[in-house]
């Protein structure tokens, strides 16, 4: 029935047009003759947005916690303290290599003078090739244990530093694994997080959209506020997934500074692509009734009214694709409202 209806709606329109008073249309009305062309059409996919920079932060050393400072969906500053573990082992770990350290140094200094004596009396005599030999000897080794209790003491040094558990990096916190009061061991998890800053819009494309995206200077990024990102960080892979032969992309981008939400949710990316050529009119050659789309072509001397099927709707340049129901060459009023009315005045005259 609605089919039916839809005819006798389209065979009614198609009388009403024929109707109208014939007008001289290249003297009172403007007509373009259309011709194939080619024009940017966007593609829309959609994107998940994952951080650029997400890390476990793991204990570097063994201990009981004695703090917690942050938790869960907290915001973290670079190099803030997230936890403090106790810290009397290592301390007691960094004054031994500290009283170690000053050792070793009171015997080089020792050895280091003898070395310097004997190094002056041996041209004399006064001193044996043996003892000359060890005196060397004995300065060297005195100097590789400085060395040594030096290195011992960076490694107390930095083993007191881990007890203390810093941000790698500004972020947000997406799980803590321990409780305080709880003993770590090393190698732990402790805090998990992301940085939220550097962000990624990853989407899938098929074998056929990868040249096209491998060319891109350019893409958009629209956030579910409608607020549109401008990146140019494109990063399409050249490898196929196997289970759906679809190739991932990845598009980096700064989040801006009014938004930090975005990680996890689903946004669009759009980019302009060059279209296989085709017919395109102008918006206001269109003339729309119901569910009848056409545009008025002149035929010889005649104005007749063409039913034509649209495809893609440039709203920038106000201009759409006909996928059919016109030919190139064909000649078209520009204006189809105002070819309209003033039929209509002239046929109400007469």
């Amino acid at each position: 029935m609605s089919r039916l209806l839809t005819s006798f709606s389209l065979i009614g329109a198609l009388c009403t047009a024929v109707s109208f008073p014939i007008f001289a249309a290249s003297e009172a009305f403007d007509t373009l003759t259309i011709q194939y062309s080619t024009h940017a059409q966007p593609r829309v996919f959609d994107a998940k947005v994952e951080a650029v920079k997400a890390a476990t932060v793991s204990a570097q050393t063994s201990g009981r916690i004695i703090n917690i400072h942050y938790d869960v969906n907290d915001l973290v500053p670079q190099g803030a303290a997230l936890l403090e573990i106790t810290n009397k082992e290592q301390g007691a770990g960094l004054a031994g290599a500290e009283a170690e350290l000053a050792k070793a140094e009171a015997v080089n200094s020792e050895a280091q003078a003898q070395y310097t004596r004997y190094k002056e009396l041996f041209p004399k005599g006064a001193i044996s090739k043996g003892a000359m030999d060890e005196a060397t000897a004995k300065a060297k080794s005195s100097a590789q244990a400085v060395s040594s209790a030096k290195a011992q003491l960076v490694k107390a040094n930095e083993s007191l530093n881990y007890t203390i558990v810093s941000a790698p990096f500004s972020g947000r916190v997406t799980q803590r694994f321990v409780e305080q009061g709880e003993t770590i061991s090393y190698g732990q998890a402790l805090f998990s997080g992301y940085d939220t800053q550097h962000l990624r819009a990853v989407f899938q494309v098929s074998q056929q959209d990868l040249p096209s995206i491998q060319q891109l200077e350019n893409i958009r990024i629209q956030l579910a506020n409608g607020k549109v990102i401008e990146a140019n960080d494109i990063n399409p892979f050249n490898f196929a997934d196997p289970i759906t032969h679809s190739h991932a992309v990845r598009v980096n981008f700064i989040n801006p500074n009014d938004t930090d939400h975005l990680v996890g949710q689903w946004v669009k990316v759009l980019f302009e692509q060059t279209s296989q050529p085709s017919l395109m009119v102008p918006m206001s050659a269109i003339h729309q009734v119901g569910d009848l789309t056409s545009v008025y072509r002149k035929n010889g001397d005649k104005i007749v009214l063409s039913q034509v099927r649209l495809g893609f709707m440039d709203s920038a340049k106000q201009q759409a694709e006909v996928l059919s129901g016109l030919m190139p060459s064909d000649e078209i009023i520009i204006d189809a409202a105002q070819y309209l009315i003033n039929a209509n005045v002239t046929k109400v005259k007469e």
